[in-house]
């Protein structure tokens, strides 16, 4: 659980530093720096590193695949490695663009793969602490439940015992009264926070279920996102071949 908190903070560091750049359009603008030589191999690199997520998706969903692969490299390198150049290859493909956003494919690209970098973010982190923290709260609130059961009997209990003693004869009540032990605390307070506590607990499951079920459709938002992405990152391409490179 470490090792994935640790990436989680990585993996938000570079997706910070990713926004950043992306904003840095406000501040900068070099309209040759795309079509350059470095430029050009910033954009490479950045196309090839957006390629390599779909090595976890098509291992994963091909048994034939799975059954070769999972021998040698494990889902979970594979995923690492998924993780890593999906968010790496978008950071030097902002750097190709040098903030040049002339083009509505230039644009939509932009914008897609800025979506896919979050959403993945969504999936991977946010909703694996969502499901995590809710197990805990449900944890917290069958012992807060128990402990209120608990607690309502020791009332039930002290009123029968009440009930009793008001029955008996003067002297039998003042004999029984100094045996029988006044519960620690009062006994209604103690219900009272424990109920507190259980509602409490209650409406923070209800808001973690909640946004399980958004968190949920972040998975099938990324994957057509993902999609989207890799259909414009191909007419970029192509357009980039059309038109011809600059520095060649």
């Amino acid at each position: 659980m470490k090792d994935r908190e640790r990436e989680g903070i990585v993996v938000a560091g570079v997706i910070c530093l990713l926004l950043l750049t992306w904003l840095g359009f406000f501040l900068h603008r070099s309209p040759r720096f795309p079509g350059s030589g470095i430029g050009a191999i910033f954009g490479i690199a950045g196309a090839v590193l957006m390629l390599l997520p779909l090595a976890y998706t098509v291992v994963k969903r091909i048994p034939f695949l799975f059954a070769r692969v999972t021998p040698h490299i494990s889902m979970q390198s594979l995923m690492t490695l998924h993780v890593y150049a999906g968010i790496v290859g978008p950071l030097l493909a902002i750097i190709h663009t040098g903030h040049k956003f002339d083009s509505w494919l230039g644009i939509a690209l932009t914008t897609v793969m800025l979506l896919v970098v979050v959403s993945g973010f969504v999936v991977r982190y946010l909703l694996t602490f969502v499901a995590n923290d809710m197990k805990e709260k449900l944890a917290l609130l069958q012992t807060a439940r128990g402990d209120l059961d608990a607690a309502w009997g020791v009332i039930e209990n002290a009123q029968v015992e009440t009930s009793v003693l008001r029955k008996a004869p003067g002297m039998i009540a003042n004999l029984a009264s100094l045996v029988i032990m006044p519960p620690a605390g009062n006994p209604t307070t103690e219900v009272t926070r424990i109920a507190d506590a259980v509602a409490d607990l209650e409406y923070s499951v209800r808001m973690h279920e909640f946004f399980k079920l958004w968190f949920g459709w972040s998975l099938k938002l990324h994957i057509i996102l993902s999609v989207f992405l890799y259909l414009l990152l191909a007419l970029h391409i192509w357009a980039g071949v059309q038109y011809g490179l600059r520095w060649l």
